[in-house]
C-alpha cells in the first residue's frame, strides 16, 4: 500500500513505546501523572507571576513565557500519546501529523531561544545591576520574546512543508510516539538527503548560536562573580543563575544528543528515549526547578497559602 502526500485520506500508525498489552495501562498512568504535574506546574507559574506584583520583572516575564511554551509543546505531544495507550487503533491523520510536527518544532525552537534570552537577562542583572531596568526595558523584553516566536514559526512551517512534500510509501507505521522528522523520513521513498542536510544545518545553527550566547553570558557572570570577595555575595549571585543553568544543561544536552549526530548513528528506538526528556520530562521539571530553587516564587506561594488559610478561618 502506498501513502502519498497528496492523499487526504492517508493515516499514519504511531507504534509508541511498546506493543506489549500488559504495559499499556501502567505506562498510561505514569505519563498521565507526569502530564498532570506539567499542567499544574506551568499553569501555576503563569498565574502566580500574573497575580503577584513583586514578580512583574524581566526575569519572571521570561519565565512566564517559558512556562507557556513548556505547556504548549507538552500538550502537542502527550495527549495523543496517552490516547494511543488506550486505543486499539493508534492512528493519526495526515494533516494532524503535519500540525503536530509544526507545533512541536515551533515550541521546541522557541524554548531554545527563550533560554538564551533568560541567560542574557541574568548576565545584565549581575554585571550591570545599576542599569538593569534601563537595559532590560519592557520594549527589549518584548523583542527578546517575540523574536523567538516569529523565527520558530517560520522555521517550523518550512520544515513541515519540506517533510510533507516527500512521498510516503511501503509502510505507514511511524516508529515513534509522535510525528517527528527522523521517524517520518524513515518512511519516505523519496530522496531525503536534502531534508536531512536542512535538519542538520538548522539544528546546528539554532543550538550552537543560542548555546554560544548562553556560554558567553555565563562566562561574563563568572568573571564578575570571581571579583566578589564576600562568600555571601558569591552565593547570592550563583543562586540567581542556578535554576536557569540546570534547565539549560538538561535541555541542550538532550538536543545535542538528538540532532547533532550523523544520520548513520541515529537509532529510532534510542531517539524515542531521548525525545521523552524534552517532550515530556523537561516541561514537568522546569516549573519544579524554578519554584524549588527560587525564593521569590516560594515567597509568593507562601503568601497565597496564608491568604487562603485566613479566608478559611
Amino acid at each position: 500500500m502506498r501513502y502519498r502526500n497528496h492523499s487526504r485520506g492517508a493515516e499514519f500508525i504511531l507504534i509508541g513505546f511498546t506493543s506489549h498489552p500488559d504495559l499499556q495501562i501502567p505506562l498510561f498512568m505514569v505519563f498521565l501523572l507526569i502530564y498532570m504535574v506539567t499542567l499544574l506546574g506551568n499553569l501555576g507559574i503563569i498565574v502566580l507571576i500574573r497575580i503577584d506584583c513583586k514578580l512583574h520583572t524581566p526575569m519572571y516575564f521570561f519565565l512566564s513565557h517559558l512556562a507557556f511554551v513548556d505547556l504548549c509543546y507538552s500538550s502537542t505531544i502527550t495527549p495523543k500519546m496517552l490516547a494511543t495507550f488506550l486505543s486499539e487503533r493508534k492512528t493519526i491523520s495526515y494533516y494532524a501529523c503535519a500540525a503536530q510536527l509544526c507545533c512541536f518544532l515551533m515550541f521546541l525552537i522557541t524554548e531554545c531561544f527563550l533560554l538564551t534570552g533568560m541567560a542574557y537577562d541574568r548576565s545584565v542583572a549581575i554585571c550591570n545591576p545599576l542599569n538593569y531596568t534601563v537595559i532590560m526595558s519592557q520594549r527589549v523584553c518584548v523583542q527578546l520574546v517575540a523574536g523567538p516566536y516569529l523565527y520558530s514559526f517560520c522555521v517550523a512551517l518550512f520544515h513541515t512543508i519540506m517533510t510533507f512534500r516527500l512521498s510516503f510509501c511501503a509502510s505507514n507505521m511511524i516508529n515513534h510516539f509522535y510525528c517527528d522528522d527522523p521517524a517520518l523520513l524513515a518512511l519516505s521513498c523519496s530522496s531525503t538527503y536534502t531534508k536531512e542536510m536542512l535538519i542538520f544545518a538548522f539544528a546546528s545553527f539554532n543550538i550552537i548560536s543560542s548555546l554560544l550566547i548562553v556560554l558567553a553570558s555565563y562566562l561574563r557572570i563568572l568573571r564578575i562573580v570571581l571579583k566578589i570577595h564576600s562568600p555571601q555575595g558569591r552565593q547570592k549571585a550563583f543562586s540567581t543563575c542556578a535554576s536557569h543553568l540546570a534547565a539549560v544543561t538538561v535541555f541542550y544536552g538532550t538536543l545535542i544528543f538528538m540532532y547533532l549526530q550523523p544520520s548513520s548513528n541515529h537509532s529510532l528506538d534510542r531517539d524515542k528515549v531521548a525525545s521523552l526528556f524534552y517532550t515530556v520530562l523537561i516541561p514537568m521539571l522546569n516549573p519544579l526547578i524554578y519554584s524549588l530553587r527560587n525564593k521569590d516564587v516560594k515567597a509568593a506561594l507562601g503568601k497565597i497559602y496564608c491568604i487562603e488559610n485566613i479566608q478559611l478561618f
